[in-house]
């Protein structure tokens, strides 16, 4: 343990360092989760309009898909997945691997509509990107807040 000194007018004062003032702070799983799915909201967005202002038709069966749509969606399922982490941060033995394997087979099994769905091809690559966005910015946030082990 190491300390503090500080000069008095009597000479220097040796206080401890607590463990307190030493602990790097850490950021809630609520507020890191809340700012993964803002920032994968805007950036799926941004791929969208991104997408669109290249010229692909983002469309499902003739029907346009709204650039609000994207945010609201990613929002939705961003915030599903904190709350799969903090259900696994409670039940899981290994919170972070277990959370870090379902996210992966959620986020393949995310693009499989992409695939199948009546669209061009621009169109299913726009949603896949978007998809791959969104995992790539929730998924490190939130399993960086998980511990390797609870038991």
């Amino acid at each position: 343990m190491t300390s503090n000194v500080t000069s008095s007018g009597l000479g220097a004062v040796q206080a401890p360092m607590t463990a307190a003032t030493t602990a790097p702070r850490t950021v809630p799983m609520w507020r890191a989760g809340l700012f993964g799915c803002v920032a994968a909201a805007a950036a799926t967005t941004v791929v969208a309009a991104a997408g669109r202002g290249a010229g692909v038709p983002l469309e499902i069966d003739g029907e346009p898909i709204p650039l609000l749509g994207f945010t609201q969606l990613t929002l939705l399922f961003s915030a599903i997945g904190v709350l799969l982490a903090l259900a696994l941060r409670r039940w899981a033995a290994s919170p972070r691997r277990t959370f870090l394997a379902a996210t992966a087979v959620l986020t393949a099994l995310s693009i499989v509509p992409d695939l199948i769905v009546s669209a061009t091809v621009g169109t299913r690559l726009t949603l896949i990107a978007a998809h791959l966005v969104a995992a790539s910015i929730v998924i490190p946030l939130v399993a960086a807040r998980l511990p390797a082990r609870t038991r």
